[in-house]
């Protein structure tokens, strides 16, 4: 039984991701896909990966998230799945994953309050007299 694993961030959203070849099964912390993640989009994003490289139901997935948003932890989901099926089998899914756009860690993050204004770039209104 081989395993592989891969590590996918997005904001503040780190996911474990770990990979073997299966009946398609995706378990996040323990639940199920469609019960952690209640949005058919965010399920979407998740299984993007497996879509681009004709995957879909030859692996199962085990995940360990922590941190973030529902959005964030759905991409950086998507992001350990494209990292471990690049690992798996390189010449094969890497081109089409890469081409795809899912191999690429999104380095936003949000930026800090300032102090002295409401935000990190917004200021409080100017008044001259």
């Amino acid at each position: 039984m081989e395993q592989t694993h891969a590590l996918g961030r997005r904001k503040a959203a780190v996911a474990r991701v770990y990979l073997t070849p299966g009946a398609g099964n995706v378990t996040v912390n323990g639940r199920t896909l469609e019960d952690y993640f209640a949005l058919e989009s965010l399920r979407y994003i998740v299984n993007q990966p497996f879509e681009v490289t004709n995957t879909l139901g030859q692996f199962d997935v085990k995940v360990t998230i922590v941190g973030g948003g529902n959005k964030g932890q759905a991409e950086a989901i998507r992001l350990g799945i494209a990292r471990a099926l690049s690992e798996l089998d390189r010449e094969t899914y890497r081109s089409a994953l890469k081409a795809a756009g899912f191999l690429t860690r999104d380095a936003r993050e949000v930026e800090r309050k300032k102090p002295g204004q409401p935000g990190a770039r917004r200021r409080f209104q100017f008044s001259k007299r």
